[in-house]
């Protein structure tokens, strides 16, 4: 029945999920219209209204069977006899619609969830399994989703432009605005005009204008729109050629220990059609290491209500900075997963690390 979990780790799981269902179920209320009264009265009208929120996000039918098997279980309780029926059987039949309700709630869980993983596997497609083998590169890249879909994206790929194979590097890393499927669709949007765009535009600032224009047909008025770093590099030189769409700043610890940040770019994409974006440019030298991440990384809280935030992920990049490029994403995913603790995870975590050898 526990899978062999401890009755530490059972709980741990239990009061994770509580804390989730509570904090569905609150959304629903009206807190600032609760009026200042004693603590048991305050404490009864929160729990009718937690009750009627739970409530109305059953069907009609199951409300319906939940009301009737709450008040068998009152006659029951109260000795009341409805059709001369003893408290016995009051308990068995409010016993069996709960089970008939919770069976219900479960069949369509088992359904969604199958679903949902359908429409994992089907997001897997979409990004790489690996990273591309680039000469005097390493590349490691990872995602966390807050639930079984994710909305956000990374890629590394050596262009085609045209038809004709390129050995211009580009990397990318995006976060749609919210997450779970909505957030997932809109994901497979972006991926699918990227690649389509990759082809067609040999210039960054074109291909990010390109990408712009199809965001904010598809952001349904800018409330959808996606924050992306995207970059050319040259692998030969060095050179790199990059935009910041509103994302977090990427960190670039050179290789003598000094800490730039990739911040030229614009406006998240799918705000505004004629948004402008600034290209930066810089060169890595051997040693070089590029951390990109989402906000899922610094603003992952843990049970006290704090956040990563970026003084630990730059602390971390400066003392993990001798390691491969995987072995550095494993120490940050870990260091992550650490801080958190219990706390449920809020937001899709996805980190991609370049350094040139």
């Amino acid at each position: 029945m526990s899978d062999g979990l401890a009755i530490g780790e059972l709980w741990r799981q239990f009061e994770v999920d509580a804390r989730a269902s509570y904090s569905l179920y609150s959304r629903d209320v009206d807190w600032e219209s609760l009026p200042k009264e004693s603590r048991f009265r305050r404490g009864l009208r929160i729990g009718r209204l937690l009750f009627w929120a739970m409530v109305m996000k059953l069907s009609p039918p199951r409300r319906v069977l939940l009301i009737i098997a709450l008040l068998l279980t009152v006659f029951a309780v109260t000795g009341l006899r409805v059709l001369g029926w003893p408290e016995e059987i009051h308990f068995l039949l409010a016993a069996g619609a709960l089970l008939a309700l919770l069976a219900l709630e479960l069949a369509d869980r088992v359904v969604m969830k199958r679903d949902l993983e359908i429409a994992r596997d089907i997001q897997r497609w979409l990004v790489p399994a690996a990273p591309p083998e680039v000469p005097g590169y390493d590349i490691a890249f990872a995602t966390r989703p807050a639930n079984t879909v994710s909305g956000d994206y990374y890629d590394a790929f050596l262009r085609e432009v045209a038809g004709q194979a390129s050995n211009r590097l580009h990397i990318v890393v995006a976060d749609v605005a919210g997450k779970s499927v909505p957030a997932a669709l809109l994901m497979a949007t972006f991926q699918a005009s990227l690649r389509t765009l990759a082809v067609a535009l040999p210039g960054l600032a074109d291909l990010v204008a390109g990408l712009n224009h199809y965001a904010c047909a598809h952001s349904l008025g800018g409330r959808r729109f996606t924050t992306a770093f995207l970059a050319d590099i040259d692998p030969v030189t060095g050179a790199l050629t990059y935009i910041n769409a509103g994302h977090n700043v990427p960190i670039l610890r050179r290789a003598a220990g000094a800490i730039e940040r990739l911040d030229a770019g614009g406006l998240p994409l799918g705000i505004r059609a004629e948004a402008g974006y600034e290209c930066g440019a810089l060169t890595l030298e051997p040693g070089d290491l590029l951390v990109v991440f989402t906000d899922g990384v610094v603003d992952a809280e843990n049970t006290r209500g704090e956040e990563y935030d970026e003084s630990r992920l730059m602390a971390l990049c400066q003392s993990s900075a001798a390691g491969s490029a995987a072995d550095i994403l494993a120490t940050l995913m870990s260091s992550v997963a650490a801080f958190v603790g219990a706390a449920p995870q809020r937001d899709d975590l996805t980190c991609l690390i370049l350094r040139r050898m």
